[in-house]
């Protein structure tokens, strides 16, 4: 990534976008909600771009679609009640890993990195679909949006991770979808690879500032393969 830097030895992998498809959960969940207001379903190309700056943000930018401001104040509690309620109940019904992420976090932890799972979704949401999904295992510590006082962009989630391992950030990778993780690694002074295949917020990935685009985790892991070995 850059020469002369030193080994990785922990990776921060987002969730939503980066290790799993999950709009078509998000589809099923808001639309649920929007039927308690009586309005109508939207589809995943609407929902997709709103994915990943947590679920207050998310709820308002949905309710948006037909509310103005003064209405989504009012109802915005409500609606995200239905929506925890709806989402709890679907969780994971129809979301997928993408390719190579088994595969990548497994050689992840054979090259000895230690792993964290930081995403902005809900803890609740995100500790029994990691578990459904058979991607626990592999993770030391798991942070949710509301796990801290602050989520991605913020560094504070980032940097958290490293005090738990110990480590200095320019030991750290984060490997994330989004302009969210991008941003939130540089403030944290830590790596940051970015995935093609995700959502960022409707933009394209080539605009973010990253120390690469890798196609998959497999990939990630081989970059950082290649990296360490060339450290000392």
């Amino acid at each position: 990534m850059r020469p002369g830097a030193a080994p990785i030895r922990a990776a921060i992998i987002d969730l939503d976008g980066t290790m799993l498809d999950t709009v078509p959960d998000f589809e099923l969940a808001l639309n649920a909600m929007r039927a308690e207001f009586h309005l109508a379903p939207i589809g995943q190309e609407l929902i997709k771009p709103m994915v990943g700056k947590g679920s207050e943000k998310l709820i308002r930018d949905v309710l948006a679609l037909d509310y103005d401001a003064a209405r989504i104040e009012a109802v915005h509690d409500e609606a995200m009640a239905h929506y925890q309620r709806h989402y709890l109940a679907i969780n994971g019904e129809r979301s997928v890993l993408f390719d190579g992420v088994l595969e990548g976090l497994a050689a992840l932890k054979a090259m000895g990195l230690r792993l964290a799972c930081v995403t902005n979704k809900p803890i609740a949401f995100t500790t029994p679909l990691l578990a459904q999904k058979g991607l626990a295992p592999f993770f030391e510590l798991v942070y949710g949006g509301d796990s801290l006082p602050r989520k991605k962009p913020d560094p504070m989630p980032l940097l958290q991770v490293c005090r738990d391992f110990d480590l200095p950030p320019a030991q750290v990778v984060a490997i994330g979808d989004s302009s969210n993780d991008a941003e939130a690694a540089r403030a944290a002074h830590c790596f940051v690879l970015t995935v093609p295949y995700g959502y960022n917020h409707g933009r394209p990935v080539q605009d973010i500032d990253s120390d690469g685009i890798v196609n998959s985790l497999l990939d990630a892991a081989e970059l950082v393969r290649a990296h360490n070995s060339t450290q000392h």
